[in-house]
């Protein structure tokens, strides 16, 4: 998946990936024992939104947006939404920033990975009881959560799924897709690759790699997958030292050894387009984006769920709604959520903008599986998980980032960076 190319900023967007905030570090100016976790969840009122709602949005407003919330102002009339796009790129600082100075809208679109560490900053109202959890994929719902509580409903969901060219897989003996457990793909693969220079005169690999930067995304479903986790919640103790773990630490390092795909921070968007790999992963917009800017290639490509070992499991991310504490007009903020979050409003939502609606409902109302490209994203929506919600995500993902980077480039065996995850997360522990 896309690293340090010129996908990397819309990555962060559909992945929701956290930057860790130096105000949460100092406390922000908050108590650390001021409610986030123990809040009573928020009341929504009976009657119709009356007032001014102020929400934040992350990246452009789209127009869908705006139809709906002129939707929501003809259905109250006493109302009025403002929305204000704030830049992915300055959305963390921007939100944190708010939150310290208590100076926040009521509402904003949130990163599903900011969630804990911004409801660790004691910054959002509890979800009301009246938004059922049930309505969405787990996955998504556990992104709301901090501490057993949720702060927000989900709005946009992402996973990512195996991109395969067809026209490059056909030519290895490979009928439709490959194979859906973990020894089995790694079989195809090697037939992929046996074919470079070959019947494939283009092809280098025969799947792409992130190096660095995002890649805990791809390797920490592959815990999920042996039936492991990384951490405990229970005990509140991170669990890389075990052998689920050493597992995925093996298949990560096993790719890269064998020549399966490269070592270096190549774009694999790109190369997928060159046909200089065969298969990668990526997120739901990827296929739009080959539609319109690779037209070339359609027909030549399709999409498969994750392979895996033992039980399948992807990444939750997307992003959700959360009202502020400090928000002037809760209530109808809540309305607007609400309202936005209903499954006919999520399914507009995502056919709009060829996303990925949070909610099943919203997902049968889309008829996004009519496209037999989106099948699979359902399949990986249904498994996928939360990272852990703790307030120093971002430094735990970084040193994975960094440690599997080591074991692609064969700088570090499956022992020595397991022994360094385990001891660096346990340093940089929780948070509050």
């Amino acid at each position: 998946m896309r690293i340090t190319t010129r996908h990397t900023v819309r990555t962060v967007q559909t992945l929701c990936l956290t930057v860790t905030a130096a105000l949460v570090a100092t406390g922000c100016g908050r108590s650390a024992d001021s409610g986030a976790g123990n809040d009573a969840p928020a009341e929504i009122g009976a009657g119709k939104a009356k007032g001014t709602v102020v929400m934040w949005n992350l990246g452009d407003i789209t127009p869908a947006l705006k139809d709906m919330a002129k939707k929501f102002e003809q259905e109250n009339p006493d109302a009025t939404v403002k929305i204000t796009s704030v830049p992915w790129d300055a959305a963390h600082d921007k939100l944190t920033t708010a939150i310290a100075g208590g100076n926040t809208p009521d509402m904003s679109m949130v990163g599903s990975t900011w969630m804990a560490e911004m409801a660790a900053m004691n910054a959002f109202q509890a979800t009301p009881t009246s938004i059922k959890s049930s309505d969405f994929y787990p996955g998504q719902w556990d992104t709301t959560k901090y501490k057993d509580a949720s702060y927000g409903v989900p709005f946009t969901a992402d996973t990512t799924v195996v991109y395969y060219r067809t026209d490059l897989t056909e030519k290895a003996g490979i009928k439709g897709a490959l194979a859906g457990d973990r020894e089995g793909y790694l079989k195809d693969l090697k037939a992929i690759q046996a074919t470079a220079g070959k019947q494939n005169p283009k092809l280098r690999n025969a799947t792409g790699l992130v190096m660095g930067f995002n890649s805990w995304l791809f390797w920490v479903p592959m815990v999920w997958q042996q039936g492991g986790d990384i951490y405990d919640a229970t005990t509140g103790k991170f669990t890389f030292d075990t052998p689920e773990v050493a597992k995925a630490l093996e298949y990560w390092a096993s790719v890269p050894k064998q020549g399966l795909a490269p070592t270096d921070r190549s774009d694999n968007v790109q190369n997928f387009r060159d046909g200089l790999i065969a298969t990668y992963q990526e997120a739901a917009w990827n296929g739009a984006s080959l539609h319109k800017d690779a037209p070339e290639l359609d027909g030549k490509w399709k999409t498969m769920p994750v392979p895996y070992s033992e039980q399948p499991a992807g990444f939750a991310g997307g992003t959700d709604l959360a009202v502020f504490k400090e928000a002037k007009n809760p209530d109808a903020a809540w309305k607007f959520a609400r309202f936005l979050t209903e499954p006919a409003n999520l399914a507009a939502y995502a056919k709009a903008t060829e996303g990925l609606p949070p909610s099943p409902q919203a997902w049968s109302d889309a008829k996004l599986s009519a496209d037999e490209n989106m099948k699979p994203f359902d399949e990986q929506l249904k498994v996928s998980k939360a990272q852990p919600a703790i307030t120093t995500w971002q430094q735990i993902a970084d040193a994975i980032d960094s440690e599997l980077e080591k074991l692609a480039l064969g700088k570090a065996s499956v022992t020595e960076v397991q022994k360094a995850l385990q001891s660096k997360a346990t340093s940089i522990g929780t948070g509050r």
